[in-house]
């Protein structure tokens, strides 16, 4: 049997760790009509043994985590993602490189 090498990781994981990209997977896969697994306000899934992330496959394929986030990256991510900077701090707290005043 042929073995793919690949990598799965989720949103909220070091990763991918901006936890409102579930909801991208879930507009794209209109998962909630397909599976009935919802997202909460704060993005967990439910029920509480659903899972979701994004899955590559590639021979050359390496895992990765995002490290610290500073303010500038904050900025334009917000900017891309149409949301504020006080709210993109929020998400990313823990990889923020800067205190967020």
């Amino acid at each position: 049997a042929k073995t793919t090498r690949g990598f799965a990781r989720a949103p909220g994981y070091p990763a991918c760790p901006e936890h409102t990209e579930k909801g991208t997977i879930w507009q794209l896969l209109d998962v909630e009509k397909h599976t009935g697994m919802k997202l909460t306000e704060s993005f967990a899934m439910w029920p509480g043994a659903s899972v979701s992330g994004w899955y590559f496959s590639h021979p050359e394929s390496k895992y990765f985590a995002v490290a610290q986030i500073q303010r500038d990256q904050v900025t334009d991510y917000a900017f891309r993602k149409g949301m504020s900077v006080e709210d993109v701090e929020r998400w990313l707290a823990p990889n923020l490189g800067y205190d967020a005043d």
